[in-house]
């Protein structure tokens, strides 16, 4: 049984109790007859104090708090959580206990206590939510359990379960909420259109016979001909299609936005519309680069790929340096060559940075369908619509307005030389981006 000095403390009421002592001492200066009391209240304070330790320290052996964290296999970047306590009393009476968790340092929370009531040879359990902003490792420590008798002079801690490692994967929980609702064709929930399909630029399947309600310009009449009742042909839509989420890791996706940056955003929703592409039957590849190219998976569609894929994005680390453009567009021309959806989420803050990429874009957007995503700076919009109380904030507001009008000068530039552009909110990043994708699906373009 641990009895070391290091898991004894004394609380508040033991010197609030010895406050009260001196002040009968010091009465009895005046009055000696008070200093008798004194020693009868010292020697009750003793006794109390002695049954006290014995609650804590005495009686059987099992006197203690067992106790364990329940932690699922890995977070969610940017999602909530959540993290299990289990307490077991081995006291013969009921305790109080004080909780205090120790966190990662990732989530800076240093006030977290649990105060709980812990009935003998009971479990009891709680649970609390944490929400990370940004991948890797997060290390907890000790679960710290302070044992209070029902006298409360002394209290005794308990260090369980140590130290335990969790992983922080990019936005899994939003990738299997999208994949469920598109499963259940219920996308339109979250935002996602129905977008109506354009023209029939599906792949042929089969002829079957006609169904009242089929659509009379897919008739096939030398079957019918044949069979001597109406056929028609059935389409079913185009697929392994490559799609290429392409994640820009320089200094401009260093923004935050909620605690999370812009690349956290961009990553999450990659692995999103990856997953969202394999169900519908493309192949999903992945690019991310800064200076250099730092990962190129090829597009694929087996069961495992989208597992890779995540992985990947979650060991992706950057300096946030300046992005090379032509490091992607030469690893681009060269590794893929068939035609495909390139998805590229980067940021332009102003035109001259735009101008000197869109050379380079163009020439991609002339082999590939390319969509470049760019943020909307929120808090900047934001300070347009406040009511301005002086000459300052009118000036802010007025820069604010130029800010935005060069957003939107460089998505009319990109569109100029033929390239796709999406201005959106990083909260709004995943719905508009697969509007377009699902845009491009029904429109055959791709």
């Amino acid at each position: 049984m641990d009895i070391s000095l290091k898991s004894v403390f004394i609380n508040s009421v033991f010197y609030k109790v010895i406050w009260g002592l001196s002040a009968f001492f010091l009465l009895a200066f005046f009055l000696p007859l008070v200093y008798f009391f004194g020693l009868m209240a010292v020697g009750v304070f003793l006794v109390l104090l002695m049954v006290d330790a014995l609650m804590l320290f005495g009686g059987r052996k099992e006197a203690v708090i067992k106790g364990y964290r329940i932690l699922p296999e890995k977070f969610s970047n940017g999602d909530t959580n959540e993290v299990t306590i289990v307490l077991e009393s081995r006291f013969q009476t009921d305790v109080k206990v004080e909780v205090i968790d120790e966190v990662p340092i990732q989530f800076q929370k240093r006030d977290f206590l649990v105060k709980m009531d812990l009935p003998a040879g009971k479990v009891k359990k709680f649970s609390y939510q944490l929400k990370p902003v940004e991948r890797g490792d997060y290390v907890f420590g000790n679960i710290n359990v302070y044992v209070y008798g029902r006298i409360g002079f002394l209290s005794r801690r308990f260090k369980l379960d140590g130290e335990r490692i969790v992983k922080v994967y990019p936005s899994f929980i939003q990738m299997r909420k999208y994949e469920i609702m598109a499963i259940g064709n219920r996308l339109s929930d979250v935002g996602i259109k129905k977008i109506r399909k354009i023209g029939h630029h599906t792949e042929f399947d089969q002829i079957r016979d006609y169904i009242k309600g089929d659509d009379i310009r897919t008739i096939n009449w030398k079957a019918t001909a044949r069979k001597g009742h109406l056929m028609v042909n059935q389409y079913q839509d185009e697929k392994s299609q490559q799609v290429f989420c392409i994640v820009d890791m320089g200094r401009n996706m260093k923004m935050p936005f909620n605690g999370m940056t812009l690349l956290d955003y961009a990553i999450n929703t990659s692995l999103v519309i990856s997953s969202i592409a394999m169900l519908k039957h493309d192949k999903a590849g992945l690019v991310t680069f800064n200076e250099k190219i730092r990962a190129l998976l090829p597009a694929r569609r087996e069961g495992a790929h989208i597992q890779t894929i995540m992985e990947v994005l979650y060991k992706q680390q950057t300096s946030f340096l300046e992005h090379n453009m032509e490091a992607l567009y030469a690893n681009i021309k060269y590794r893929v060559h068939q035609r495909s959806l390139l998805i590229l989420f980067t940021n332009f803050e102003s035109l001259k940075s735009a101008q000197r990429a869109i050379p380079l874009l163009a020439r991609l957007a002339a082999s590939h369908l390319l969509v470049v995503v760019i943020f909307e700076n929120w808090e900047v919009s934001q300070m347009i619509h406040s009511n301005s109380q002086d000459i300052e904030e009118i000036y802010l507001q007025s820069v604010a307005e130029t800010f935005i009008f060069e957003k939107k000068l460089i998505i009319k530039e990109l569109e100029r030389h033929g390239i796709y552009a999406i201005l959106t909110r990083p909260e709004k990043l995943t719905v508009d981006t697969m509007n377009k994708y699902l845009e491009f699906k029904a429109r055959g373009v791709i």
